[in-house]
């Protein structure tokens, strides 16, 4: 019976875990992010924060085999220049042989789980620059969420300076995903998609860290784009974020975002890797198609 993926896994990390660092030192390079044209990442950071759910899917993106199989599609697409996760899923594509001359992103924040009484408390539980420089990937990705009634926003802010200042000084480029947080009815806390709130976050999340030449910011698509994007002079990739309703909708929103100057590429997961129709491959060429 053929070896499944999953025992190929665990057998490896069971018994050699230095296979990991073996495959990211042999990895091949492809071009550094300031040399590439417009591109698309595939995010799949989702899991660290217990983020599972889909389209109103409950766990969906829970079976990691099945998570890897979408992303192994989704990699394997022309015009898909890489992707963003954590360590655990990094890695498993590492041992899979799926980073070959991709852009990989590490993410680095994923303390602040939703729904919890510590979710604006983000702490860096993930990848830190020493780790991003020392395994070969192009980046840093961090969450900011920017709540003013909560008081922990402060150390959130300070944790994500230091962090864009580290990876500044090892010519490391920062993608800092800001939200301005809002208070719904039940209390909780919701990102507020608002232009003008958007616009605020932007204008926190640029100023962060001693350096500001290796940050880009990853910025949610949103009513009245030309505003929002008037409001920075740095490269701006734009989020996919958790998707509803028509994706051809979605689609339109994008291209019309891809417009600016300013936008460098599309960081999405979930609305391309559980696409209506579960067809991955053709969700990925789509997006590609609008760059």
């Amino acid at each position: 019976m053929p070896e499944t993926m999953r025992a190929r896994l665990v057998h490896t990390r069971a018994t050699a875990p230095d296979a990991v660092c073996t495959a990211a030192a042999s990895r091949p390079r492809g071009p550094e992010l300031a040399r590439r044209g417009r591109f698309l990442l595939i995010a799949a950071d989702h899991p660290a924060r217990a983020s599972l759910t889909v389209r109103g899917r409950a766990n969906a993106m829970a079976d990691r085999v099945d998570l890897l199989d979408r992303l192994l599609v989704a990699l394997s697409r022309p015009g898909v220049a890489g992707v963003l996760g954590t360590a655990d899923i990094l890695e498993d594509l590492l041992l899979l042989d799926a980073l070959a001359g991709k852009v990989v992103v590490g993410s680095m924040n994923r303390g602040g789980v939703p729904g919890t009484v510590f979710e604006i408390d983000d702490r860096f539980t993930a990848y830190d620059a020493d780790t991003i420089t020392a395994m070969g990937f192009d980046a840093g990705k961090m969450l900011l969420r920017i709540d003013p009634d909560d008081p922990a926003t402060a150390g959130a802010l300070e944790r994500c300076a230091q962090a864009v200042s580290a990876l500044a000084a090892r010519q490391l480029v920062s993608m800092v995903e800001p939200f301005w947080v809002r208070r719904d009815a039940a209390g909780g806390r919701v990102n507020d998609l608002s232009t003008d709130a958007v616009i605020r976050s932007v204008a926190v999340a640029q100023a962060l860290g001693s350096r500001s030449a290796y940050t880009w910011l990853k910025l949610p698509v949103v009513d009245d784009m030309p505003r929002v994007l008037a409001a920075t002079t740095l490269p701006v990739v734009l989020l996919g974020g958790d998707p509803h309703g028509d994706p051809d909708r979605t689609y339109a929103a994008w291209q019309r975002a891809l417009t600016d100057e300013s936008v460098r590429g599309l960081v999405v997961g979930r609305a391309l890797l559980y696409p209506p129709d579960d067809d991955v491959a053709a969700a990925v060429d789509t997006a590609v198609g609008l760059l």
